[in-house]
């Protein structure tokens, strides 16, 4: 094979990290859809009152998935970045050309965040990923113990205890997720988006920059290789991650009472930064999982939706603009978290087969071949791989 230094090839792809992308959607929209439900008082993105199973789905997402998911984002987000890298040297690059190609993708990620904030959903992560590249490109020659040791110094000052957003009781849904007109929409989300995306890159570093040395190993496309280390990692990361949120959710379950703001402003930060190691465990367990089952019908299918993240993502966002925007559908105050959950679930297998429905077509998906063409600035040779 000649190595072009243009994006992998379909055929090209491991199973392992596109598998855990396609899951990885499934935990973001589980992650997202809850903080639409509007019902007066919430607790963590969840609200006070409802049944007891809207409780008992809360604890779920709160233990599995929220502060859990978008750090196994970042994760497969640091691990893409260390193969365009390997690419981009193996075919003779220099490293002054690599990081221009880098700092392309980081511009087209924040212009099409900052688009996707203010017509779809506010809580975009997709522009504090492109600042996150931006500011990463410096990292991607540092050696094993700089990327260890920055990101266990980060992975510290997040877990400090502050005054964070579970110390008080939110009532009712922001106005910037919620808008009541286009116009509303448009102001309220032109202060709130450049906020996220500034400052939103902070808590990804962590994960980022092991993603970065696991994609210099390969650990995620080599399995094989590295049994030891990702079985160590799925069983230690998953451990962390349920321990670390068991004070929050079992408040969302109605479990235990809400405890003192002090406590909260500890209890908030564990949280979080407990949910960096279930990010490294997921992504271990869904590599394990992909190499005993194979490359069946769904594994193809999952990992087509990894293939298409980009795409598969926005389209959640179409979802729940449609669903819950007041000036649409306004279902906010209809849906309970459970059927909010259960609408997640559904979005995220329709995306399972609208992109195995493309990836028969041999179709890359639009909002790929975009950041391709704009990344590699040829067309032509984008055509060529897809």
């Amino acid at each position: 094979m000649t190595m072009t230094g243009g994006p992998t090839g379909v055929g090209e792809r491991a199973l392992g990290p596109d598998l855990a992308r396609g899951f990885m959607l499934l935990f973001i929209a589980l992650a997202n859809s809850h903080y639409f439900v509007d019902r007066g008082a919430a607790f963590g993105g969840f609200p006070v009152g409802g049944s007891g199973v809207d409780h008992g789905v809360g604890m779920v997402i709160s233990t599995f998935v929220d502060g859990r998911a978008f750090p196994m984002f970042g994760v497969l987000f640091g691990y893409g970045v260390a193969q365009i890298v390997r690419r981009q040297r193996e075919a003779g690059r220099g490293w002054w050309p690599v990081r221009k190609l880098l700092w392309r993708r980081s511009l087209v990620l924040v212009v099409l965040g900052f688009a996707h904030a203010m017509l779809l959903y506010v809580g975009d992560i997709l522009a504090a990923y492109g600042v996150l590249l931006f500011l990463g490109v410096w990292a991607i020659r540092w050696r094993t113990g700089w990327l260890f040791g920055v990101a266990a110094f980060v992975l510290v000052l997040t877990a400090l205890p502050t005054d964070d957003s579970l110390s008080t009781m939110s009532e009712g849904a922001d106005p910037a997720m919620l808008p009541h007109n286009l116009l509303d929409q448009f102001a309220d989300r032109i202060t709130v988006q450049p906020y996220i995306a500034l400052l939103g890159w902070i808590g990804f570093v962590t994960p980022f920059l092991i993603g970065l040395w696991a994609g210099r190993r390969r650990i995620l496309e080599r399995p094989a290789e590295h049994l030891t280390l990702l079985r160590t990692t799925a069983v230690a990361g998953l451990t962390i991650a349920i321990l670390g949120a068991l004070p929050v959710s079992l408040v969302v379950g109605g479990i235990i009472d809400r405890p003192s703001d002090h406590a909260l402003n500890i209890l908030g930060p564990l949280h979080d930064a407990s949910g960096v190691f279930g990010g490294f465990g997921y992504a271990a367990l869904i590599v394990l999982v992909a190499r005993r089952l194979g490359n069946g019908p769904i594994t193809r299918a999952i990992a087509a939706v990894g293939q298409r993240s980009l795409t598969c993502y926005l389209s959640q966002s179409v979802v729940w603009a449609i669903v819950f925007t007041p000036y649409l559908l306004d279902l906010s105050r209809t849906l309970t978290v459970t059927t909010t959950a259960l609408l997640a679930i559904a979005t995220w297998l329709a995306t399972v087969l609208l992109a195995e429905r493309m990836r028969r077509l041999n179709y890359r998906g639009p909002f790929e071949k975009l950041i391709r063409w704009f990344t590699y600035h040829s067309k032509s040779r984008v055509d060529q791989l897809t």
